[in-house]
């Protein structure tokens, strides 16, 4: 995973974190917070990004960290996966976006 993949991954994460954090006051703001830098950690070593370009890198980055706050974020992760294979529109490499959602919900055992 390149440099800017990993940053904008840890970024997002980290950020979705914070919302979670402000949103949820009943919940242990460093749990969170070590959460989703896990995630982050097992996406970046599982290279579940690196196939894309950096434009399908944000799409995917954007919406994994809406998913992940989802009340059922397998099945918010597996609607976004077919729409990239059914309906791929803005998507550089819809193939290449279904297999990262694909790879996240294995990696993170969604």
């Amino acid at each position: 995973m390149s440099s800017t993949t990993a940053d904008l991954l840890f970024g997002q994460l980290a950020a979705t974190a914070v919302t979670v954090v402000s949103s949820r006051p009943d919940v242990d703001p460093q749990m969170v917070q070590e959460i989703f830098e896990e995630a982050g950690t097992l996406l970046h070593n599982g290279l579940a990004l690196d196939h894309l370009d950096e434009h399908d890198v944000h799409t995917v980055v954007t919406q994994l960290c809406v998913a992940l706050v989802d009340a059922d974020p397998t099945a918010a992760l597996m609607t976004r996966f077919y729409a990239a294979t059914e309906t791929p529109e803005g998507l550089d490499d819809p193939d290449g976006v279904a297999l990262a959602y694909e790879n996240v919900l294995r990696i993170l055992e969604l």
